[in-house]
């Protein structure tokens, strides 16, 4: 599958992933704070973005995306960045193909499995119909009922894009719907990753426990666990200074 990204900046490069429900776009802002440091790949990861739908979705054919994206842009080691499901995907990549990673930094989540608990939004998604929307303010008023948090409403509309004069869902909605319980899998494997990690946490979510510390280092024992501080999952958009000065201090040392 031929991804999707967006490529900008100058040195090493460094590929960004995204969360579920998400896109290239939300990591925008930390990418151009790193511009002069790194060749950034802000990459849609299949069912997700401008990138293609598939009714394959799991962490496996992730990580196959990016070793064709890797291969396609001439691209031998890199720098491997990913958040939540993105580093999910990012630890799968760094464990099948440990020769193509020189570092990664894995973005407040575990290799343990999660229970799943995107059932409200994955209701509240299915209940807009696009192609009957007169208006994106309608499509939010559908959301609000289910979603009271406006930010989160906000982020998930930026799935919604006009094609030929109708409105339509950018993420593959049904596949994602069927299957979300492929996000919740544990990555495992018979051989750990060597190089550097480092996990970035924050200090207000709950998805890197300490508890989680075993796991972690059965699978990438060259590891740092960081939180930031007053961030939770959502650390890149609420404390974005730190997390850029908490990615180059690692990646350049």
């Amino acid at each position: 599958m031929q991804l999707k990204f967006k490529k900008s900046g100058q040195g090493k490069p460094l590929i960004i992933l995204h969360g579920l429900f998400g896109s290239a776009d939300n990591w925008m802002g930390i990418a151009k704070s790193l511009e002069e440091n790194y060749t950034l790949y802000l990459v849609d990861q299949r069912n997700h973005g401008d990138s293609p739908h598939s009714d394959e979705w799991n962490y496996q054919a992730m990580a196959e995306d990016l070793r064709e994206l890797l291969d396609a842009e001439g691209l031998d080691r890199v720098y491997l960045l990913g958040h939540s499901m993105g580093g999910k995907a990012a630890m799968k990549m760094a464990l099948m193909y440990p020769e193509r990673v020189e570092k990664m930094v894995v973005a407040d989540i575990a290799p343990r499995p999660y229970p799943v608990h995107h059932q409200t939004i994955l209701e509240a998604l299915n209940a807009v119909h696009p192609g009957k929307l007169a208006s994106r303010k309608e499509a939010e008023d559908i959301l609000a009922k289910y979603i009271s948090e406006k930010g989160i409403r906000q982020f998930l509309l930026k799935n919604l894009t006009r094609t030929e004069g109708a409105f339509a869902w950018k993420i593959n909605l049904p596949v994602i719907t069927q299957q979300i319980e492929n996000v919740g899998e544990a990555i495992d494997s018979d051989k750990p990753f060597e190089n550097p990690v480092l996990f970035m946490g924050g200090a207000n979510s709950d998805y890197i426990k300490s508890s989680d510390k075993d796991a972690i280092e059965k699978l990438f024992p060259d590891n740092r666990i960081i939180h930031i501080k007053n961030a939770g999952h959502w650390l890149h958009a609420e404390q974005p200074d730190a997390v850029v000065a908490t990615l180059k201090a690692f990646l350049d040392a």
